[in-house]
């Protein structure tokens, strides 16, 4: 199915990216790490993940059909958001990269973003192996149509 057929597409292409990043340990370390340009930093994806959502506040389920197919994709962003949020709460936001990388607890919040990412992507008929796309080309799909 393609992306745009749910009703808010563009929030799940946002949850969708931030969960991209969140999940690629390689993507991590050659771009957040060494504060490459045009991907944001960890707490920028989180944003992404929570922001308009409230993901931070109630279940992924209260979106189903909005912005997630099924329970299953809910179940997972709702694992995702907890794991990452955590270590959030316990570093700082204002944490640099390495500090959220090197929280005992980070593999496991990875493995999540993983699960949720790979479902979503998936789901969406695109490939969950592709590199992230950079925030422009977020920007871009999220201003079409």
């Amino acid at each position: 199915m393609p992306l745009t057929d749910l009703p808010w597409w563009r929030w799940r292409a946002r949850m969708r990216s931030a969960l991209h990043m969140l999940s690629d340990p390689g993507f991590q370390q050659e771009v957040w790490l060494v504060g490459r340009d045009g991907y944001g930093d960890v707490v920028d994806a989180v944003y992404r993940l929570v922001e308009d959502s409230w993901l931070d506040r109630w279940s992924a389920e209260k979106y189903v059909g909005s912005v997630f197919r099924d329970s299953a994709e809910a179940v997972a962003v709702d694992a995702a958001v907890l794991r990452v949020l955590r270590i959030v709460h316990q570093v700082g936001e204002e944490a640099s990269a390495a500090a959220y990388l090197g929280h005992p607890d980070w593999p496991e919040a990875v493995l999540a973003a993983r699960e949720a990412h790979h479902r979503l992507a998936v789901n969406d008929g695109t490939d969950p192996d592709l590199p992230p796309s950079t925030l422009a080309e977020l920007r871009q799909l999220t201003a079409r149509g």
